[in-house]
């Protein structure tokens, strides 16, 4: 891509992806402000191909949605904020695969909501997408009909070390990030994620060419990605749950079950940003966040469900969250020298 020694290109072969966050060694060592060109396998590991290829028979239950990384970030502690910063995610393929997997989803009976009927069948949907064009086709399985959707490529899966020596599968969100599934998370926004570990250990993947809010079937338009991002450290400024950042918006989420409990991470946790970085008081900002606050369902089939609790950055009074990181790493990304669509 460059001969900048600030851009590191990561290709990984099939047996070098990370399965966890926590638990795999770093593939690199980086500085802060690095890019990183990557590439990044489809939750499938590319292996439902067709609409004959069902998961049950061509992938291994638990290595689903392989990783790219972890990043070793030098110099991140317990305490820091590491800062992800999309700079372009495109679709590496022409064709994406999305599915129903039987006891998974938000529309049917799972491991967890146990009722006494027989599982949804296992079925596979095959996606065309036009890069130049920038569609997605959906291509019905039981008639002729074919509708074009906007390609809205994002990450479902971005993510650090847990803390207190936890190793969690690729599939769980948490205060770590992980498998959020946010449509949110795409090209021209920051990710602010809290350092548990030593080295962060940042690890990215799960690429979506487009996705509704909620994940509904619990499974969107899965796609391989080159992706490129800069990565930042925020030193001595803490990050409780991950947080995003837009032109437009400020954004926080929140990971759990039952629902109502990301919801109340979500909104909380934008309370406390709007009142550490915007001068209100906790109560201003708690009435202030009430009227005005957007509140899309990210996931609502995972392992923890995921919900973000966003603001308009034009209804909010003078502030400079994360020290004007993003607008910087706006800056920095003006000037790479990479493919945008």
């Amino acid at each position: 891509m460059s001969d900048d020694p600030r851009i590191i290109t990561v290709r990984p072969e099939a047996g070098e992806y990370a399965w966890t966050f926590g638990g795999a060694p770093p593939v690199a060592r980086i500085a802060p402000g690095t890019v990183l060109d990557l590439f990044t396998e489809d939750c499938f590991a590319g292996r439902v191909r067709s609409v004959n290829d069902l998961v049950s028979e061509v992938c291994e239950f638990p290595f689903l949605n392989p990783q790219t990384g972890p990043f070793y970030v030098e110099g991140a502690e317990p305490g820091d904020t590491v800062a992800v910063h999309f700079v372009s995610i495109e679709p590496a393929r022409d064709w994406a695969a999305s599915t129903t997997v039987p006891l998974f989803g938000a529309l049917t009976s799972t491991h967890a909501t146990a009722t006494l009927q027989p599982p949804l069948p296992e079925l596979v949907w095959m996606w065309q997408l036009d890069r130049e064009r920038r569609t997605c086709e959906f291509a019905a399985r039981d008639s002729d009909i074919r509708i074009e959707l906007p390609m809205d490529p994002m990450h479902g899966t971005v993510g650090v070390a847990p803390a207190n020596l936890e190793v969690r599968s690729a599939l769980v969100p948490d205060a770590h990030g992980g498998n959020m599934d946010t449509p949110e998370m795409r090209a021209g926004v920051t990710c602010y994620l809290g350092v548990n570990v030593e080295g962060a250990l940042l690890s990215l993947g799960d690429g979506h060419a487009r996705q509704g809010e909620g994940e509904t079937c619990g499974v969107a338009v899965e796609c391989a990605m080159n992706t490129v991002v800069v990565v930042e450290l925020l030193k001595g400024l803490a990050t409780p749950w991950p947080r995003l950042e837009s032109d437009t918006y400020i954004m926080s989420t929140g990971s759990a079950r039952p629902l109502e409990d990301a919801f109340r991470i979500a909104q909380l946790d934008l309370v406390r940003w709007l009142a550490s970085d915007y001068g209100l008081s906790e109560m201003d900002a708690y009435q202030l966040v009430s009227q005005g606050v957007e509140s899309p369902l990210a996931n609502v089939c995972d392992t923890n469900y995921t919900a973000l609790a966003k603001f308009r950055k034009a209804w909010l009074p003078p502030g400079i969250p994360y020290r004007g990181l993003h607008a910087q790493l706006r800056e920095v990304a003006a000037g790479l020298p990479v493919a945008r669509p």
